[in-house]
């Protein structure tokens, strides 16, 4: 079978006789698939992307395209044993499918949660705070966030061909951007049967998934301003694929995710015997093991200090013996099965040789072909299988060079022993940048000074100790909310950490103009914009009735002494400024006795409310309170209330309306400003 590609809205093969790749089972070497691009139109595709796939997709508000995330996650939950027994062919076991594709699928889940949350119902995204930029308030500046025009490639590497194909179309979807996924070739067909799925729920929007099933060699060729580039693989292919002219001078965003040399520290407190220690040998065999070490989060550095080497080496070996058994992933009980391909165990091998020859002395392993456990049970040799056994160097020199800068993309890590804490970091910084490193300690002083020494060269650090280490999610685990890249060799690129991914897709603009101008553009109200008060009471217009604008003007209200003295006993809050005449009147924010900023954001409720039941269903909140001027006996206050924000629920019959609240004095000051938020109908329920 020759893998499909799916582009312009259907599934294309080559021609029978085109020339492709062969694929193999990882684990039997039997024929999986050939994939071959002879004849596909890329340049169509990308132009199907910008028209088609931006079309639909800009019809869509950031809710509607959130929406839609978690039913495709929903979707693929649905069918995800048929993708299980795909990935089995990958090499991977139960466990490792689990990671990539029900962490997937978790990438969807959160990213549906997270737009619906934290961005607004619609097409713009306001970054950042008003910028006022004249006096009177009639000229004011803004930056928003608007989506890229182009299309967004995709390619990613062989070992993660779930994960790495739905954590990049997550905020791609999300932001607006069509995407066309180019996958490894090695695993590219679990990729396909993922796509798949999708393209066959009938909610992909037209053009805004695309997948290309093989190679594409002159892919950048095509590619123009407005284009994405996220790329997962190697440093010297991304290296190539920057200095191409479309991204040097074309203006083509390019990111890059690399292989590093990531490492982690056991530190000098976390001695044999103590809760970190046993945290340290489970996380570092994990990640031997976990997907046969092909992970670019992997440890491949372990740091340790030079008295605990041996001990560690002992307690690892006991560990590996103890619960790992390399074999088929359909056999019961093997936990940990074979590279992606035997193309990528062979290259394990060159790079373990290489580690070697530059001092590294195997003590864990062999790069012998090991014993596995077949499918019916038996244990033997799998010559047709792309096996290689966990492997543990020890390097008497910590500094080598080739143990910070080779790495064997498998079961593989090394020991370096180190002195002080200084010394550890500057081993880290050896790796020239890093996605991950992680340290072992229950002593804030070491990880106060490892994090200042060696945050600026990787992307995440995890502190690991007795505290955490039941709830870690894991050294080798990058999580949606949580950024996801390095520097320097890791790539320089960064993807994940929430609602930031999103906007790596977009655009920011810095916009100035008059306050409704700015009003209309980000569906935000702004000082100064028109406003209606008088009329039909805000609080009984539905979310269908209810106008940016929509406004209530409140009387005024006498402040007294003895409001505050009762506010003060009720409360408990006697407070010495506003119960103590002297004590107040010293302090130089105050004119004497003043009263509670909560007493008037409470008495400015009473004053803007209509408390009759009616499609105001409940106020959840406050944000951005500031009390600016103190308010004594004897003044009056006032408050205004604006619709400053409407955000109707997809998925519920009710809405979020963000109020723009100010309190002035009789003087007209400003005495407080900040934000009502409540859950209002959509439509007026009927009696």
């Amino acid at each position: 079978m020759t893998l499909p590609s799916y582009v312009q809205g259907h599934w294309w093969s080559p021609d029978a006789d085109a020339e492709s790749t062969l694929v193999r089972d990882a684990t039997t070497g039997a024929e999986v698939a050939r994939v071959s691009t002879a004849g596909l139109d890329l340049a169509g595709a990308l132009a199907y992307a910008r028209t088609v796939g931006q079309r639909s997709l800009g019809a869509l508000t950031f809710h509607r395209r959130a929406v839609l995330l978690k039913q495709f996650a929903l979707a693929l939950t649905e069918r995800k044993d048929e993708l299980y027994e795909i990935s089995t062919r990958t090499g991977a076991t139960k466990a490792d499918s689990w990671v990539d594709i029900d962490g997937g699928i978790g990438v969807l889940f959160s990213y549906s949660g997270k737009g619906r949350r934290e961005m607004p119902n619609a097409h713009v995204y306001v970054d950042g705070p008003v910028e006022p930029l004249s006096k009177d308030g009639s000229f004011l500046g803004r930056h928003i966030y608007t989506r890229l025009p182009g299309a967004a490639v995709q390619i990613n590497a062989f070992n993660f061909p779930v994960w790495g194909a739905l954590e990049k179309l997550a905020p791609a979807f999300l932001a607006g951007m069509p995407t066309l996924i180019k996958p490894a070739t090695p695993t590219g067909y679990l990729t396909e049967a993922c796509v798949r799925i999708l393209v066959e729920t009938g909610l992909v929007p037209d053009g805004a998934l695309q997948l290309v099933s093989g190679p594409v060699p002159d892919l950048f060729d095509h590619l123009r301003l407005g284009d994405l580039v996220a790329f997962t693989g190697s440093a010297a292919t991304a290296e190539k694929l920057r200095a191409h002219e479309c991204v040097q001078t074309g203006g083509v965003r390019f990111s890059s995710e690399t292989d590093s040399i990531n490492a982690s520290i056991l530190g000098p407190d976390a001695e044999p015997g103590t809760p970190e220690f046993e945290a340290f040998v489970r996380q570092l065999v994990t990640e031997l093991t976990s997907k046969a070490g092909q992970k670019c989060t992997a440890i491949r550095r372990s740091l340790v200090p030079s008295a605990s080497v041996d001990a560690l080496i002992d307690a690892v070996r006991t560990r590996l013996s103890e619960r790992v058994v390399v074999g088929d992933p359909r056999a019961d009980g093997v936990t940990m099965g074979p590279l992606a391909s035997t193309a990528q165990r062979d290259e394990v091998l060159r790079q373990v040789a290489r580690l070697q020859a530059a001092g590294g002395e195997i003590v864990i392993g062999s790069t012998e072909a090991p014993s596995v456990t077949h499918a019916d049970g038996s244990v033997g040799p799998a010559p047709d299988g792309a096996f290689v056994a966990p492997i543990l160097l020890r390097f008497a020199d910590a500094a080598a060079p080739a143990v910070h800068e080779v790495e064997a993309f498998g079961p593989v890590a090394s020991i370096l022993p180190y002195e002080t804490t200084a010394e550890a970091a500057d081993l880290v910084a050896r790796g020239g940048g890093s996605l991950v490193t992680s340290i072992a300690t229950h002593d804030p002083e070491v990880a106060v000074e490892l994090i200042g020494r060696i945050s600026a060269f990787n992307g995440r650090v995890l502190l690991l100790d007795r505290d955490d280490a039941r709830s870690s999610t894991g050294h080798g685990s990058p999580l949606p909310n949580l950024v996801h890249g390095g520097p320097g060799r890791a790539g320089g690129g960064e993807e994940l950490g929430g609602i930031r991914a999103v906007l790596h897709h977009m655009q920011r603009t810095a916009v100035q103009g008059s306050p409704d101008m700015l009003t209309a553009l980000t569906g935000v109200w702004h000082p100064g914009a028109a406003a209606q008060p008088g009329g039909v009471h805000p609080f009984r217009k539905s979310l269908t009735d209810l106008r940016l604008g929509d406004q209530v003007v409140s009387d005024t209200r006498e402040v007294t002494l003895a409001d505050i003295e009762t506010f003060a006993h009720f409360t408990g809050d006697t407070f010495y400024a506003h119960m103590d005449e002297e004590a107040a009147s010293a302090n130089p924010f105050f004119p004497g006795r003043v009263a509670h900023g909560y007493l008037l954001v409470s008495w400015a409720a009473g004053l803007f409310v209509d408390p009759a039941p009616g499609p105001v269903l409940a106020n959840y909140g406050l944000e951005n309170l500031r009390f600016v001027t103190p308010v004594s006996p004897g003044d009056e206050i006032r408050v205004e209330l604006t619709a400053k924000q409407i955000t109707p629920r997809e998925t519920d019959e009710y809405g979020e309306v963000r109020w723009d609240a100010v309190i002035r004095n009789q003087r007209d000051e400003l005495v407080a400003q900040y934000d009502v938020l409540t859950l209002v109908e959509k439509e007026l329920s009927k009696a």
